[in-house]
């Protein structure tokens, strides 16, 4: 059947004009169909790996072992004592007795082991338990912790920048990482759902302070680390060398780098594990050093939106100090009220205003915010709902009318269209 013979036998049935409006409601339930299928696969899969639990006692990892003996179970054995051994001397005990060593350990991680009938070949961790082995420690605390430091490890590999995109290699090192009995206070996103749409590398390139703030608040940190790696394959099967880079802040500042190799892409994990514990020395030492302090311009300009009634309190008790020190100045009569409308001074009950704005990106939205809150007459500003490439919703205390904010906003260069008890502005 053609289209025209098809097109001829639905025209007796359905006038031209519902016929296209059918189709296009039709196509547009396709297209949001498949936006919604698009949203559901960035968000769906296995993409998160639960960081593991933190803990206090004393871990100390990648000691090497390589024991013979008469049989395979004998060489093991052999093998963690010597283990346990090292690590005790890593951690600058006091000599011992192996037994009473032994008696301090509370776990033995295996990270690589080869078993053979007379050989033993490993790379194991030793886990001390804290109670036990303070009383030679001594058991003291390093400094005082840090701020919550949301972490966001970046994989840079073939020209391509991933995070919680999908599960990669330095992000289960990460996980895997027990910082316990580090100084810093680690703030580790599993990855899972959302946080693949929300913390991306895009991210550690923005510079707008609210949008850290949305996302700082989201987690409860209060600053951010940003550990890059870039991996480098020589060839399939080859040596793969790490470029390492410790950044951090919301301005992705520099802060060290150094370089590893892992002789075979099997060697890589073990590889980005010691580059997690190398960066936990790199971001103590910068605590140490007054480096990395949450950063001050992520507590500034932050507006509240304040109930009217509250915000009149507030109002006149501000009007009320600067009239008694206008009376100490002698620049005001003491007859004069508080209520009394001075010069300089706007006049009029404080009332929030619902204002909608065009938010293209995150420097738009700083600018408009900006502009606003410098209006006379405004007494604060802040978003209630952000829509990046849409229309962005803020709440604006403003002393006096609906037509008196539209007029003030309007000399400051915007085109206001004005509605019940709402703006609508733009440039």
């Amino acid at each position: 059947m053609t289209a025209s013979l098809l097109t001829s036998r639905l025209s007796p049935m359905l006038p031209a004009r519902p016929l296209a409006r059918v189709l296009a409601w039709i196509a547009a339930l396709a297209l949001l169909g498949l936006g919604i299928a698009a949203l559901v696969a960035q968000v769906a899969g296995d993409r998160g790996i639960p960081p593991v639990a933190s803990s206090s006692d004393i871990d100390v990892g990648g000691i090497e072992v390589d024991v013979r003996a008469d049989n395979a179970e004998q060489a093991r054995e052999q093998g963690w004592r010597e283990a346990q051994r090292i690590a005790w001397e890593k951690i600058g005990g006091p000599e011992l007795p192996a037994s009473a060593i032994e008696a301090m350990v509370s776990a033995v991680v295996i990270e690589n082991e080869l078993i053979g009938p007379r050989r033993y070949r490993a790379t194991l961790g030793v886990i001390f338990d804290r109670t036990r082995a303070g009383q030679y420690l001594g058991g003291a605390v390093r400094g005082q912790p840090s701020a919550p430091m949301l972490l966001l490890p970046v994989t840079a590999s073939a020209g391509t920048y991933t995070m919680y995109e999908v599960r990669n290699p330095w992000q289960r090192a990460w996980a895997e990482f027990n910082p316990g009995t580090s100084r810093i206070n680690y703030v580790r996103p599993a990855g899972a759902g959302g946080d693949s749409l929300l913390l991306n590398q895009g991210q550690t390139m923005r510079r707008s302070r609210a949008w850290w703030r949305v996302i700082l608040d989201q987690f409860g940190a209060a600053d951010v680390l940003v550990p890059v790696a870039h991996l480098d394959y020589t060839y399939p099967g080859g040596p793969v060398t790490g470029t390492f880079t410790a950044r951090y802040g919301p301005d992705n500042r520099y802060l060290d780098g150094f370089t590893m190799t892992a002789d075979t892409p099997d060697g890589l994990q073990d590889m980005l594990g010691q580059a997690v514990r190398r960066f936990d020395l790199i971001y103590e030492n910068a605590l140490a050093e007054g480096k990395l302090r949450p950063d001050s311009t992520l507590e500034q300009d932050i507006d509240l939106i304040v109930d009217p009634a509250i915000a009149r309190l507030i109002e006149i008790g501000r009007a009320i100090e600067a009239r008694e020190a206008a009376i100490a100045a002698g620049e005001l009569q003491p007859g004069v009220g508080p209520g009394v409308a001075q010069p300089n001074q706007p006049a009029g009950v404080v009332t929030a205003y619902v204002v909608q704005f065009a938010s293209p990106d995150a420097a738009s939205i700083d600018a408009t915010l900006a502009a606003v809150r410098a209006t006379p007459g405004v007494r604060g500003a802040a978003t209630t709902s952000l829509a990046f490439g849409g229309t962005s919703v803020m709440s604006v205390s403003f002393a006096g009318s609906l037509d008196e904010l539209a007029a003030g906003l309007r000399a400051r260069g915007f085109s206001v269209q004005q509605g019940s008890n709402a703006l609508a502005i733009s440039r």
